[in-house]
């Protein structure tokens, strides 16, 4: 079973150009001021909540297998997927989905 550590892989992999991110479901990330947006890494759609134009919290995560992940899934294991990323990290990926 995949954890938030694996999601947290997928993030910081696109923040860091290794892998394409694309919005889901032909959203625009610009245009969801707050709320949640779908986001396509490496066959996986990780569905991250944005709250006053920014970051909030992985919402959960569709597996390219079929598998669901939720909060509840690495809510008992320590943390959000988003909180392991670095500062920079973190903002590098802010700025890569900006321009989708």
């Amino acid at each position: 079973m995949a954890s938030a550590r694996d999601v947290y892989q997928r993030l910081k992999d696109a923040s860091l150009g290794v892998v394409v991110a694309h919005l889901h479901d032909h959203q625009r990330w610009r245009d969801v001021h707050s709320g949640l947006v779908a986001v396509e890494i490496d066959g996986w759609i990780v569905t991250l909540n944005k709250e006053a134009g920014a970051l909030d919290y992985c919402a959960g995560c569709l597996l390219p297998d079929g598998q669901q992940l939720d909060s509840r899934a690495w809510a008992g294991r320590g943390t959000d997927p988003l909180e392991l990323l670095s500062v920079w990290e973190r903002a590098r990926l802010e700025q890569t989905l900006a321009q989708l």
